[in-house]
C-alpha cells in the first residue's frame, strides 16, 4: 500500500497533507538514499511556474544534498523537458515540481528514471520505506553540490524542432499558442516561430498564481475565441507543465486527445510506420474506437492515467497511446507525454497531406460525452453507496448498447468523475447529472 505516491507522484494542496516543506525535504533525502544505491551522483530538478515551486525546489535540493547527491537546477521547465534532459545529461533521476493542470494552490513532486520514464513501482515503494526512517545527513565532505543548467531551454527547443520533418516548414500558418501561464511560456512560442509559423501567444505571463487559470488545455474558451478573432489557422493549448495538449481548428472547434491520437495513428499507417495499434483509456471516446476500426487499426483500453497507458503500450510493444484529456504518448518521439511534440507531429501530418486541421479530422466522428466532477473530501467511498450504484444501473439500462457509463475517483484531485457517453447529447447530459446528484447528496 502506498502512503505518499499516487498515480503521478506526490500531489496535494500546498501546506496541507503531503505537500509540506518538511515532506519535500524528507522526500528529497529518501529518494537520494534509494537512488544513490545505484551509483547516482546527480539529479536534475525542474518546476512549473506556481509560486510554491521556489519553496519545494529549495527543500528538495536540501534533502538530496543531505543524502550526498549533486543537484542540477533547470528552473521553470516543462515536464517532458525534464525527462529529455535527464537522459541527455546522463543523470540518474529527474525531479519535476508541478501539479500539472491543477490550480496554483496545489503542487506535486514526481520522478523520472535515468532513461526519462517514470519510476518503477518498486523504487517508489523503496523511497516510501526510507521516509519512515529518521533523516541522517552525510558527512560534510560528502554533501551534494548544486549547479544550474543555463542553456536548458535552448536545448529543449532544438529537441522539439527536431521532431518536425526537415523538408517542411510552418511558413504560411498562423497559430495561436496558449501556454497556460505555465512552464512552456518561454519554450512553445519559440518552437513554432522558429519552424516558420506566425504565432499569436496567450497565457504566457506567469505570476505564480495564474497558472491554468481560465487558460490552457483545461480551459479552452480563451483560445477558441482568440483563434476566431485572429483568423488563425489553428490553436495549440498546453497545460501548466506542458505534458498535455488540446487543439482548436480555424472555426474554434476543439480537437481533443482522442482525435490527436487518431491523426497520429493514421499518419503512421499511411507512412507504413505504425507498430501495432493505439492504446486509449476507459475514458476514450467510442467514436475514436470506431474510426480506428474502420482503418483496421487495433485499439485497446487501459485504466485512466498515462502511467497505465504506458504500461499497456510496453506490454503490447505498441508506440502510440494517450488520453482524451490531452496526454499523448508517441514512443518513437519521447518517453513521456509531450504537448509541444504532439502538436508538432500533428502539424507534420497536415503538411504531408497538404490539408488543414479541420480537413485531417474528417474521418472521425466523436459521440457526445459528458464529464461531471463532484468534489469529495471524506474518507468514505461514495461509489460503494447503494444509491449511487442504483443510479448507475438505471442509466446503463436506459442506454443499453447505445452508450457507456464510467464512475471513478481522480488519481490527482479529490474528485469523483462521472462520465456518460451516448448518441444523444441531451440524454447523456441528463443521465450524467442524475448520477452526479446521487453522489453529491452523500458528500
Amino acid at each position: 500500500m502506498r502512503k505518499f505516491f499516487g498515480t503521478d507522484g506526490v500531489r496535494g494542496k500546498v501546506g496541507a497533507g503531503k505537500m509540506t516543506p518538511e515532506l519535500a525535504l524528507k522526500l528529497g533525502w529518501a529518494a537520494g538514499r534509494v537512488l544513490s544505491r545505484a551509483g547516482t551522483n546527480k539529479v536534475i530538478i525542474g518546476k512549473d511556474t506556481r509560486i510554491s515551486g521556489y519553496l519545494f525546489e529549495s527543500a528538495m535540493e536540501a534533502g538530496l544534498s543531505a543524502a550526498g547527491l549533486n543537484v542540477m537546477l533547470l528552473g521553470p521547465m516543462p515536464t517532458p523537458a525534464v525527462a529529455y534532459l535527464t537522459r541527455t545529461f546522463r543523470a540518474e533521476a529527474g525531479v519535476v515540481i508541478s501539479a500539472s493542470h491543477n490550480p496554483y494552490y496545489d503542487n506535486g513532486i514526481k520522478f523520472f528514471s535515468c532513461d526519462g520514464s517514470k519510476l518503477d513501482d518498486a523504487i517508489e515503494l523503496e523511497i516510501e520505506a526510507e521516509l519512515e526512517k529518521p533523516l541522517e545527513c552525510v558527512e560534510s565532505h560528502l554533501l551534494g553540490k548544486v549547479s544550474r543548467i543555463e542553456d536548458a531551454a535552448g536545448r529543449y527547443i532544438e529537441y522539439c524542432k527536431g521532431n518536425f520533418p526537415a523538408e517542411f516548414t510552418l511558413q504560411g500558418l498562423k497559430i495561436v499558442v496558449d501556454c497556460a501561464h505555465g512552464a512552456t511560456y518561454h519554450i512553445a512560442p519559440n518552437v513554432f516561430r522558429e519552424l516558420g509559423a506566425e504565432v499569436v501567444v496567450i497565457g504566457a505571463s506567469p505570476n505564480g498564481i495564474n497558472i491554468n487559470h481560465e487558460v490552457g488545455a483545461t480551459s479552452l474558451a480563451k483560445i477558441r475565441e482568440t483563434v476566431v478573432a485572429e483568423n488563425a489557422d489553428l490553436g495549440i493549448a498546453l497545460d501548466g507543465d506542458g505534458d498535455r495538449i488540446m487543439m482548436v481548428n480555424c472555426h474554434g472547434d476543439v480537437v481533443d486527445g482522442d482525435v490527436i491520437l487518431y491523426i497520429l495513428a493514421c499518419d503512421a499507417q499511411d507512412r507504413g510506420t505504425l507498430q501495432g495499434g493505439v492504446v486509449g483509456t476507459l475514458m476514450s471516446n467510442l467514436g475514436m474506437e470506431l474510426a480506428l476500426k474502420a482503418r483496421n487499426i487495433p485499439f485497446a483500453r487501459s485504466k485512466v492515467g498515462d502511467r497505465y497507458v504506458m504500461e499497456l503500450l510496453k506490454e503490447r510493444d505498441w508506440r502510440i497511446g494517450g488520453e482524451n484529456s490531452g496526454h499523448v504518448l508517441h514512443l518513437d518521439h519521447g518517453t513521456t507525454g509531450d504537448g509541444i511534440v504532439a502538436g508538432i507531429l500533428v502539424l507534420a501530418a497536415m503538411r504531408r497531406k497538404g490539408v488543414s486541421l479541420e480537413e485531417i479530422t474528417q474521418g472521425i466522428t466523436m459521440l457526445p460525452q459528458v464529464l461531471v466532477n463532484v468534489r469529495f473530501e471524506g474518507k468514505h467511498d461514495p461509489l460503494k453507496a447503494q444509491s449511487v450504484q442504483a443510479a448507475q444501473l438505471q442509466v446503463e439500462q436506459e442506454l443499453g448498447e447505445r452508450g457507456r457509463v464510467l464512475l471513478r475517483k481522480s488519481g490527482t484531485e479529490p474528485l469523483i468523475r462521472v462520465m456518460v457517453e451516448g448518441d444523444d447529447e441531451a440524454e447523456v447530459k441528463r443521465h450524467a447529472d442524475t448520477i452526479a446528484e446521487a453522489i453529491r447528496v452523500l458528500v
